[in-house]
């Protein structure tokens, strides 16, 4: 821990000190090969660490806090960077777009089809609260369609684009409704996100075990220590990153450039990155059998992006005066319309097997190809 957190604060000083002469040789592709699995390899080490402190932090505060923890946290790093590249390229209209759109992908395609692919092949069908998951995808699709696909059905301006009331509208919207789920989610609804209990659904048998409810367990024995200290290192691993993404984009940004790459390939590699640890912790719980605590993250992800993506990306519009394409293509709708059918068709049972996370997966697969070919 302490090595990790000493490598991500050196590679933060070096840059921040020598950091100009170090991009000024992208040019040389050896030297740009370097830099990006330098920056690359330390910002995955950091997240392995915000992962650690995460889960012993949900440990301690139990869900849905635990995981609201590490997903506020995520977003947190996500709206910085989004913000970091358009205050400074200020020519990256569609870059909110393609990186909320490339995090609802990542996260309801891929990260569910592997997890439950993963999930049933070793414990066959697992369980969840079906109000959880159905309460994250009635916020979901609202801040979903609303600003990526409204905005290409509005006659007040083209493109994709909306008009200062639109954006201040859509924007209080977007946080009211958030706002609104944060304080059920933790207060009145809390019993929903929480592992179903025997009556609600029992766990599935498995080879070699035996029927009946299991403790939740997240695996991670607590080490002691202060609450607060870990608060401090979840804290240490989150700003190396979120100091270092700007200098992971600019390089991105060029490689892209120099090999004639889609565009939309800079917002997916950014919300891969960023979304690292959530992916992570996503996987090990439902290896262990926790689904809840993987929907509480796959789907919080997807809620707490549109939650404060949108209204942070509409803010730097409106500031900077430069224009915000949110606007998805007529491929992309499709896409997401089938996106999110499946995951309410997954989610509103109160098991799920391989043969959903297949199909999640296939559909990422199409989102994979139809970036390099349109």
């Amino acid at each position: 821990m302490i090595i990790r957190l000493v490598c991500a604060w050196a590679t933060v000083a070096a840059f921040q000190l020598f950091g100009g002469s170090f991009l000024g040789q992208l040019g040389a592709p050896l030297v740009s090969a370097l830099i990006f699995v330098w920056l690359l390899g330390v910002i995955i080490w950091a997240a392995f660490g915000v992962v650690h402190e995460a889960e012993i932090l949900a440990t301690r505060f139990g869900e849905p806090y635990g995981t609201l923890i590490l997903t506020l946290s995520i977003v947190i790093i996500e709206v910085a960077l989004i913000s970091a590249v358009m205050l400074g390229a200020k020519g990256a209209p569609t870059l909110g777009r393609d990186t909320m759109f490339a995090v609802l992908m990542i996260v309801l395609n891929g990260v569910v089809g592997i997890g439950l692919l993963l999930g049933g092949q070793r414990h066959f069908a697992q369980s969840y609260n079906l109000k959880g998951a159905s309460s994250y995808l009635a916020v979901i699709i609202p801040l979903t369609v609303i600003p990526l696909v409204l905005p290409n059905f509005t006659t007040s301006t083209a493109n994709g684009t909306l008009t200062t009331l639109q954006s201040v509208s859509f924007s209080v919207f977007t946080v009211a409704l958030y706002g609104a789920f944060l304080v059920l989610q933790t207060g009145r609804h809390r019993t929903f996100f929480q592992e179903p209990t025997r009556d609600q659904a029992p766990k599935a048998r498995t080879a070699g075990e035996e029927d009946g409810f299991e403790e939740d367990d997240h695996g991670h024995p607590d080490p002691g220590g202060a609450t607060l200290t870990h608060v401090a290192l979840l804290l240490a691993n989150i700003l190396p990153i979120v100091i270092l993404a700007k200098s992971l984009a600019t390089v991105l940004d060029f490689g892209i450039i120099k090999l004639g790459a889609p565009v939309a390939l800079g917002g997916i590699l950014i919300a891969m990155v960023v979304f690292t640890p959530e992916c992570i912790a996503a996987l090990r719980a439902i290896t262990a059998n926790q689904l809840q605590r993987a929907i509480n993250l796959c789907l919080g992800a997807a809620a707490s992006t549109l939650g404060l993506t949108v209204p942070a990306v509409l803010a730097i519009g409106l500031y900077t005066g430069q224009e915000v394409v949110l606007g998805l293509s007529g491929t992309n709708m499709i896409i997401l319309a089938m996106t999110l059918l499946l995951s309410t068709l997954t989610f509103t049972g109160t098991r799920t097997t391989m043969l959903e996370g297949a199909v999640h997966l296939s559909v990422f697969f199409v989102f994979l190809v139809l970036v390099f070919s349109p």
